[in-house]
């Protein structure tokens, strides 16, 4: 009886191991590997048969452990996983994970998942060899299982029956591709960045000559929730009507979906799709000319806020920042929320007092707002300005509910409060989002399309932008036209040039 059970056990696990990669129904399937494991495990002499199923047994372990990251990246990214870029970004996602459950929580995280992923390859292999020993032992009768089977699998893989499957030999074939892609990938986005229409553009950007230029990025802010915050939109419109200020607004796709928010960020100015770690890497190698580096060179001071970074941020020479307020620049004395601690109505009032306050040269800055980045700890209301402080007013904040919707009425609301407190004739404001949030939010088929609007007092830059077909207010209308990200850097160095 024990026997029986193990043997059962054993067969269950290698048959979800087969199939479940490409069909959460699998274990009705017939897997063809299985019985292309069998065959050839009856071809073998007998002293071969164990190290071979010890080698296949692995190898399937690991196909599952793949197949159980494909789904969780899908889940939350909406790409599968990549064997060879997302090593690199286990460390930004242990300190996330840090940032919002803790260290000790972050670590036993990790830990389970080494554990757990080690489990599942050494039962797999166990589970495999167990049943290449009982094949072996029944010779015959494995062989005739094979040799009705087989026939069953063809003709069903034939009529497009669902009962054949070749789930992991299709999982292991993408994955194949995908790093022979990536690896070609290489030369052509080297061809990429050689090929710059504005490198030696003499007059860039002189259209905006005196004006502050500050690019927001809003954490999650995709197109999903232009519904959801809809009348906050229109609010904010009205607000900054009210104030003299005038707004358009589209849709760019962004590369990424659900996280790795710098991809975007590297996108937006440098005028490349940067859609992965690879390209990135390569990106802040090189000399590209982005579009904060652009307003550098023609005069601007330049600075990034950042909020998030709390360690050295090298490729603050690349963008061409001359300052980066980073965490601890920012002085920050509140509570500790999580990775994104910093209230977005704090970032704005540090950065409005540490580079804006006083007479200045023009300015252009990326700032980073965060409050709305997963999983929505810490939503604030907005305050008075000059209660703001060094923060420490958050210690008697009652925060709102902690949800996506309501983190990103409260960026937003927070944005509209500041150009409203602190605008002026000279203010040019892109407010964007770098991704839409994971498929646990939007739910599947959701676009990668992100809002995007320009404010402005000044009537002279709206009418720089007039040919773009933009939609009046911070609300983009659904026919509202959606472009490239990497396309923006161009279409806005064109539009103020010149």
């Amino acid at each position: 009886m024990a026997r029986a059970v193990r043997t059962a056990a054993a067969a269950l696990v290698v048959l979800v191991a087969l199939v479940v990669p490409r069909d959460a129904l699998g274990v009705l399937r017939l897997p063809v590997e299985g019985l292309l494991l069998v065959a050839l495990l009856l071809l073998l002499p007998a002293r071969a048969v164990r190290p071979a199923a010890t080698v296949a047994g692995i190898g399937l372990g690991v196909v599952a452990v793949v197949a159980v990251l494909d789904a969780g990246f899908r889940a939350v990214l909406a790409r599968p996983f990549d064997p060879l870029l997302d090593a690199t970004s286990v460390g930004a996602g242990v300190e996330f994970a840090a940032g919002s459950a803790g260290p000790v929580a972050a670590v036993g995280a990790v830990l389970g998942a080494v554990v757990v992923a080690i489990a599942v390859v050494v039962g797999v292999a166990l589970a495999v060899r167990h049943l290449a020993r009982l094949a072996v032992a029944h010779r015959r009768t494995a062989a005739r299982a094979v040799a009705v089977l087989a026939p069953v699998w063809v003709v069903a893989a034939l009529v497009g029956a669902p009962v054949a499957s070749a789930g992991a030999a299709l999982l292991v074939r993408d994955h194949a591709v995908q790093v022979r892609d990536g690896l070609a990938d290489a030369e052509t986005f080297a061809a990429e960045l050689a090929a710059d229409p504005y490198r030696d553009t003499d007059g860039l950007l002189t259209a905006l000559e005196g004006k502050d230029v500050v690019v927001a990025f809003v954490e999650s802010y995709g197109r999903d929730a232009v519904d959801l915050v809809g009348p906050h939109l229109d609010a904010g419109t009205r607000d900054l009507d009210a104030a003299g200020f005038a707004t358009r607004s589209g849709f760019l796709t962004s590369p990424v979906v659900g996280g790795n928010s710098w991809l975007a960020h590297a996108t937006f100015l440098s005028g490349l799709r940067v859609d992965d770690q690879r390209r990135y890497a390569a990106l802040v190698d090189s000399d590209r000319m982005t579009l904060s580096s652009a307003f550098g060179d023609a005069g601007w001071r330049t600075v990034g806020v950042m909020p998030g970074t709390t360690r050295e941020w090298p490729e603050a020479g690349f963008y061409g920042y001359d300052t980066v307020h980073d965490y601890p620049a920012l002085g920050y004395r509140g509570p500790d929320h999580g990775w994104a601690t910093v209230p977005d109505q704090y970032t704005l009032a540090a950065f409005q007092r540490a580079e804006r306050d006083t007479p200045h040269a023009p300015l252009m800055a990326e700032i980073a707002l965060v409050s709305s980045h997963a999983p929505w700890a810490y939503v604030p209301p907005v305050l008075d300005w000059t209660a703001v402080g060094d923060g420490s007013v958050y210690h008697e904040v009652a925060p709102g509910p902690a949800e996506y919707a309501g983190s990103i009425a409260y960026s937003l609301g927070s944005v509209v409060s500041w150009v409203r407190a602190y605008g002026d004739d000279d203010l040019v404001l892109l407010v964007l989002g770098d991704h839409q949030p994971s498929a646990a939010v939007t739910g599947g088929g959701a676009t990668a399309d992100v809002p995007v609007s320009v404010v402005a007092r000044d009537p002279a830059v709206l009418d720089r932008i007039a040919s773009w077909g933009w939609t009046p207010g911070l609300r983009p209308a659904p026919h509202a036209p959606v472009w490239p990200m990497e396309g923006f850097r161009d279409r806005f160095l064109a539009a103020f040039t010149g």
